[in-house]
């Protein structure tokens, strides 16, 4: 990938407070607009069982050392219908989901959803997907936590065929179907941009083959980019794909100052080595200003940002 590498924020959808202001968050978000963030991103939850210590455990897809970030009865708002509002009070801003436990969703519903956002938004949606980590997720939907990887890649074929074939046909062991027309289509070329999530190992390099090569790294590859950037794009040639254009996400945390505001220079300063490793996006999480001071601390990070990466 050429350009200049992206800032993301993620913005949270979830809360331990069931009288949260999330009024307040669309406010943060109109104020990344303003400034001149690339992106935001959202997670998701669709229920929650019991078992939250599962989400460290690295062999169901968790990560280790990782805590769940609220308790099972935490509040967390839909990421569609959330990017939906907020794609109603911004202009410019990407609008991405990190992650979408897209499985859980029927494949067709799914599709018109999305197409219907990137239609209503002029072309801001970024779709970011992962298997999850919770039984309990896949259990209350009806389906089976041990077929997650291949009910994704289903999913996706769905989405991707749905958004691509003016007149529609598609054959698999889970669903067929000839001749079905969904309208509207994404307002982007090739449908809906796919951001893949997952360690290093071959089905996620088949599926960065199949869907597009855009990475969000998960587990030991978060903090070893350096190791595992090649790693992955030696697994992507392995399947059969073409790693060269390659788009990775990094991370980094959003430092807070003595005043209460972004610490922008503590914030900043991994950033280059992060690109130098082959990050094309960095995506911020940490605490976030309050409204009233957000444009102008959002923009004092984003020139920062972009002086660092230029």
């Amino acid at each position: 990938m050429t350009g200049q590498p992206e800032i993301s924020l993620y913005l949270r959808n979830f809360s331990d407070d069931p009288a949260f202001d999330w009024a307040s968050t669309l406010e943060t978000a109109r104020a990344m607009d303003a400034a001149g963030v690339d992106r935001v991103v959202v997670s998701d939850h669709l229920v929650f069982g019991e078992n939250l210590d599962a989400y460290a455990d690295p062999a169901i897809g968790g990560t280790a050392g990782g805590r769940q970030p609220t308790g099972p009865d935490g509040v967390w708002l839909d990421p569609l219908i959330y990017l939906t509002a907020i794609a109603a009070t911004t202009t410019r801003i990407r609008l991405g989901t990190a992650i979408l436990l897209a499985a859980l969703r029927r494949p067709a519903v799914l599709a018109k959803q999305l197409a219907t956002m990137d239609v209503m938004s002029g072309g801001r949606i970024d779709l970011g997907v992962g298997v999850g980590w919770q039984r309990e997720e896949y259990e209350a939907a009806g389906l089976v936590f041990e077929d997650r990887g291949r009910l994704l890649d289903h999913t996706l074929e769905v989405c991707h065929t749905l958004w691509t074939q003016q007149r529609a046909t598609y054959d698999s062991p889970e669903l067929s179907f000839d001749g079905i027309h969904q309208m509207p289509k994404p307002l982007q070329p090739d449908g809906i941009p796919i951001w893949i999530s997952g360690t290093v190992n071959k089905r996620v390099a088949r599926r960065l083959s199949k869907f597009g090569c855009r990475w969000i790294p998960w587990g030991p590859a978060i903090t070893d980019l350096g190791a595992a950037i090649p790693a992955m794009k030696h697994a992507i040639a392995e399947v059969g794909g073409d790693p060269a254009d390659l788009q990775v996400q990094g991370t980094a945390l959003l430092r807070r100052a003595s005043d209460g505001g972004i610490d922008v220079d503590a914030s900043i300063s991994p950033v280059a080595d992060v690109v130098a490793c082959g990050a094309t996006e960095i995506r911020f999480t940490g605490p976030l200003p309050k409204p009233a001071n957000a444009v102008e601390q959002f923009s004092q990070l984003v020139r920062a940002f972009r002086e660092a990466t230029k």
